[in-house]
């Protein structure tokens, strides 16, 4: 980590409306608990996202603002050339105030009533909401099975793919090959791909070999939309705003109408479009600093769940800030743990029926040292307590 960035010394979050810290108790039940949940990290954005919302701040006019100007566009371009050597269509880009925002506006265009909707298992909760929440069927297909992959996508009523790339929350990176066959596949039985794309920037350089694909590499004749925003990385969600870029022009046309008039989402934050040009001109080396930072925080899960449970073999992701761990060869009981984690241990962790997935816990790191320790502890604890 470079010396010019701190990630060491904590951020107080209380009282200032934060869902992890200040909301636990609207899932978890009680208040002061240490969380370990939504997943946001407790670190200030980078210095130079800072400079610039202060820059615009001075300025003191916030009126109706456009976000296609080139500034905005450009700084988007940039950032798929210098990060992932790839170019992009400025003319595909749309905007909306959030990825699942965007996700439900697709949804609504390429979807109907009762119309099929896959997804990879586990599966994160604002994908099963916002596709249930439509009146859509979710068909959810084990990550990494190719064979029910093929099988849900030529099912008739199949209309949509979402894609989580990578993985949330199990932090696998899909390959190009695995990317290229799952684009052939919606091509071939007339699936729309919607790719979330917004854990991207956190794919970890540790000897995973891995590294991010964006879907415009292998998106083919089919409907596609690629959908992301740099609040992920650079944490700043509380901004609001996010891009996409959707192939092709009718349906691109047919979003910015749908945004523009029929949700009245004309003019889009100012602030969000600030920090999203400042970090992706100028934020790369607080990025990677904070991932390799993020990258030693599970490297200690690692090493302390291997010393403790070592029945369990984990290993870190290969994307993200958030340890997801499979509790099942413990024979743990789900509601036990808990209960201990509340109310014993004082600890807000995920549990992993949230995400269709019971017996796992999703553990998140992004966090001062300090913290991570203390939350790994606590579940390594609680766990010995139930076992």
């Amino acid at each position: 980590m470079e010396a010019r960035y701190d990630f060491d010394t904590p951020v107080d979050r209380r009282g200032t409306w934060c869902v992890q810290w200040d909301g636990v108790a609207d899932r978890f039940g009680a208040d002061g608990l240490l969380p370990f949940t939504i997943s946001d990290m407790d670190f200030a954005t980078a210095p130079e996202v800072l400079a610039a919302l202060r820059a615009r701040l001075e300025h003191g006019v916030f009126g109706y603002t456009t976000w296609q100007q080139d500034d905005f566009r450009s700084a988007i371009a940039h950032w798929y050339a210098t990060r992932y050597g790839t170019t992009i269509d400025t003319g595909q880009l749309v905007y909306g105030p959030s990825v699942l925002n965007q996700l439900s506006q697709l949804l609504r265009m390429w979807t109907g009533q009762g119309d099929g909707v896959v997804v990879h298992t586990p599966t994160y909760d604002g994908f099963r909401k916002a596709i249930t929440g439509l009146g859509r069927e979710l068909r959810g297909v084990p990550v990494g099975d190719e064979e029910a992959l093929e099988r849900e996508l030529a099912r008739p009523d199949a209309k949509a793919l979402v894609l989580c790339s990578p993985h949330n929350p199990t932090g696998r990176v899909w390959t190009a090959a695995e990317l290229a066959r799952t684009a052939e596949l919606a091509e071939r039985y007339g699936v729309a791909v919607i790719s979330d794309e917004i854990h991207a920037d956190f794919v970890h350089e540790g000897g995973v070999g891995r590294v991010h694909v964006p879907w415009t590499r292998v998106a083919g004749a089919g409907r596609w939309a690629l959908i992301t925003s740099g609040s992920k990385s650079f944490n700043f969600p509380a901004l609001t705003g996010s891009y996409g870029l959707i192939g092709d022009p009718a349906d691109r046309a047919e979003f910015l109408r749908r945004m523009e008039t029929g949700e009245g989402l004309a003019s889009p934050a100012v602030l969000s479009l600030t920090a999203h040009i400042a970090a992706y001109r100028e934020g790369a080396a607080w990025l990677a600093a904070v991932r390799a930072y993020a990258e030693g925080n599970l490297a200690y899960v690692a090493e302390r769940l291997g010393a403790a449970l070592p029945e369990l073999g984990w290993t870190p992701p290969q994307a993200g800030y958030l340890a997801w761990i499979d509790l099942r060869p413990l024979g743990v009981d789900d509601a036990a743990l808990q209960r201990v984690l509340v109310e014993r241990e004082k600890v807000a962790i995920m549990g992993g029926a949230v995400y269709g997935a019971p017996g796992f816990v999703r553990l998140n790191v992004g966090c001062p040292r300090e913290k991570a320790v203390r939350g790994v502890e606590a579940l390594v604890r609680a766990v010995g307590a139930v076992r």
